[in-house]
């Protein structure tokens, strides 16, 4: 049984009756109901009829080192490393509590110069995100935590507003369609709104920024990647893929696989594969790891929650990113 879960304040509490999406006293996806606090007034969840998801089922934490040249990066940023987090799906089953320790030990360690969190922080009822915030808070480095939303974030608009009042009175600063200077003027941060919300806008933002400077951008879902050739983009960061959870050595995720039509009775025998999984991405050559796409540099990260049946030969991840000067072509 996991650990009871921190107690919502008032205003916590207050928020999530205010949110629709969110139906009191049940919490639909995990199944944690409700008990009344010693002060009578809040509540407590408790995890009763689910579990984590295993270790053996996720595999440990995979610490990935990336280094990313960049062109005109400020000499000052020379070296600057950047600690990326995605795809948490915090909700009592699909994030165990001891790899979400794991990775906030390991972040700290590293001591990085700037977090970047790419979406996905709950997986249906806002809820959760008070937890997870208060465990986010702890994370710390030179330039801050930056994040964006996922998909799974913005079901509906006030468990939108829950998870970013959540994550800012937390410390984090989420952007949305909104770019941050937290390395100075000479190399802004973008963050977009995710793809499927309806709001995805980067021309209001990048349109703004001098094609001279570089810049980084995070964005929830790889896919973005297309749209944005229209603009310069430096280094992308996205998620929403989790790899593709089980990955054939040699011949990439399962799930792109099985869409070749050779495989289709393939894909009928698989009961995770049935629906339409396949459509979480277009790109699934971008699964996970580093790609050019066109003038820019795309990294994906597979994510650190789990759906079933599990992860294989894709483990929840950690990234660090270090960031170089790209020296200019000769002649």
């Amino acid at each position: 049984m996991l650990p009871i879960l921190p107690l919502p304040t008032d205003d916590e509490a207050e928020l999530l009756r205010q949110d629709k999406s969110t139906p009191l006293p049940a919490h639909p996806s995990t199944h944690l109901p409700l008990h009344p606090s010693p002060q009578g007034h809040c509540y407590a969840w408790v995890v009763t009829l689910k579990q984590p998801m295993h270790r053996l089922l996720t595999g440990p934490l995979t610490v990935k080192r990336v280094t990313v040249p960049i062109r005109d990066l400020p000499e000052w940023l020379q070296g600057c490393r950047i600690v990326q987090l995605s795809d948490f799906h915090f909700d009592g089953l699909r994030l165990s509590p001891w790899l979400l320790q794991a990775v906030l030990e390991k972040t700290q360690a590293l001591a990085p110069d700037l977090i970047a969190l790419t979406g996905d922080f709950v997986t249906k009822d806002p809820a959760p995100i008070f937890a997870l915030a208060g465990q986010l808070k702890a994370l710390k480095s030179r330039y801050g935590t930056f994040a964006v939303l996922g998909n799974h974030d913005t079901l509906s608009l006030r468990g939108r507003r829950t998870i970013i009042q959540a994550l800012t009175a937390a410390g984090v600063s989420v952007l949305w369609n909104e770019t941050a200077y937290p390395f100075g003027p000479e190399f802004p941060l973008v963050g977009l709104a995710d793809f499927w919300s309806g709001e995805f806008a980067p021309q209001k933002v990048l349109d703004d920024l001098s094609p001279n400077l570089p810049r980084l951008v995070l964005s929830h879902n790889p896919d973005t990647a297309v749209p944005l050739q229209r603009w310069r983009v430096d280094l992308q960061l996205s998620g929403h893929t989790h790899g593709g959870q089980v990955v054939l050595p040699g011949l990439g995720p399962l799930v792109s696989i099985v869409q070749q039509p050779r495989f289709r009775q393939l894909r009928q025998a698989l009961p995770f594969y049935r629906k339409k999984c396949d459509r979480i991405v277009h790109h699934w050559e971008w699964a996970s790891g580093l790609h050019q796409v066109g003038e820019s540099w795309l990294y994906v990260n597979q994510g650190l929650g789990t759906y079933l049946p599990g992860r294989l030969f894709c483990p929840p991840e950690l990234t660090e990113l270090t960031l170089t000067r790209q020296e200019p072509l000769q002649g």
